[in-house]
């Protein structure tokens, strides 16, 4: 028999819950989650008017695995993220880049009942995350996209001695922050907003210097982790005393503008610009070993996990007053 759950989707333009069957027997390396929190990601709000079934930052208590699971047992928690399976077998996957993968399971490609805002979600065993007994549920969710893209981005590029510059404090930015000062980089923060100045420190920023003034800086970085929902002016930006030469540029947003960048210093101050989506498994579960032990934890705001709680995380977030992550608590 199947069993009677509920997930959130877009009809018509407005959030809804609605009836989902999902089926009561599990494959064999499949796992049964009961959704206890799960966060609002922008990419959520790109696929309401799709009819997706909407999240991909859950947390929730394991109540039924499959008959070959051995990675988890029932009680336990489990995170579920962005990418939710690969093939296992072509050279992405072998080398532990299976979020490369081409024929990858991610929240947005396909399988579009499958969603975190629901009662239940269905996981294949080696795509969820155990989650560390000292980091709570409500700051565990948050982490399966926002802190997994981050945390990539920073491990992908930063070398030990490099100055990290972070532009953003937002739902990304603000745990790019905290990441890179625990792991021991001179974090340089760039924002819109003098405002924002000690929020930035009080997350372990070192430096802190206006979008408008960049000038001002007085060494230049030699990673830019690029968090913000617009592109900043690169023609103020891309400058050997700002942006070092050689130096890695990293836009871990997709703003729908074009991206204009000046091919001088693109060539002569040699910049390597690259994009970075969420971590791959392995780097996954470093990254949430690492926050656990550093005590990264992204700020949040809870809602409950109701239509009127989603639209509420919902409109905060679309008018930018979500500080920083909306979390929906069962």
């Amino acid at each position: 028999m199947a069993i009677q759950s509920h997930v959130f989707r877009g009809i018509e333009g407005s959030v809804k819950k609605v009836p989902l069957e999902i089926p009561s027997e599990l494959g064999p390396k499949q796992v049964l989650i009961k959704i206890t929190h799960s966060s609002l990601c922008g990419s959520d709000v790109h696929y309401i008017p799709h009819s997706a079934a909407l999240g991909h930052e859950g947390v929730g208590i394991v109540e039924k695995i499959g008959s070959e699971v051995t990675q988890f047992k029932v009680g336990d928690r489990a995170g579920a993220g962005y990418l939710r399976n690969s093939c296992g077998h072509c050279d992405y996957c072998l080398r532990g880049q299976d979020i490369y993968c081409y024929e990858r399971n991610v929240f947005g490609e396909t399988d579009f009942s499958v969603g975190t805002f629901g009662d239940y979600y269905i996981g294949v065993e080696s795509y969820l995350h155990k989650i560390p007994d000292n980091l709570s549920s409500e700051h565990a969710a948050p982490l399966q996209c926002a802190g997994s893209t981050v945390y990539s981005a920073l491990i992908g590029s930063a070398k030990p001695g490099d100055r990290v510059g972070i532009i953003g404090i937002g739902g990304l930015g603000h745990l790019a922050i905290q990441f890179s000062a625990k792991m021991g980089y001179e974090t340089v923060v760039f924002s819109t907003s003098a405002d924002k100045e000690a929020e930035a420190r009080s997350f372990g920023a070192s430096e802190f210097y206006l979008l408008s003034e960049p000038e001002k800086i007085t060494k230049p970085v030699n990673v830019l982790i690029v968090t913000g929902s617009r592109y900043p002016d690169w023609t103020k930006l891309m400058k050997k005393e700002i942006i070092a030469r050689g130096a890695d540029i990293v836009c871990l947003s997709a703003p729908t503008a074009p991206i204009e960048l000046p091919s001088f210093p693109m060539f002569f101050d040699i910049y390597n610009f690259k994009s970075s989506l969420v971590a791959s498994r392995g780097i996954h579960d470093d990254m949430l070993r690492f926050a656990a032990h550093n005590g990264v934890k992204p700020a949040i705001e809870t809602f409950p996990f109701t239509e009127n709680g989603f639209a509420e995380a919902l409109e905060k977030l679309n008018s930018g007053k979500l500080r920083y992550r909306g979390v929906l608590v069962a």
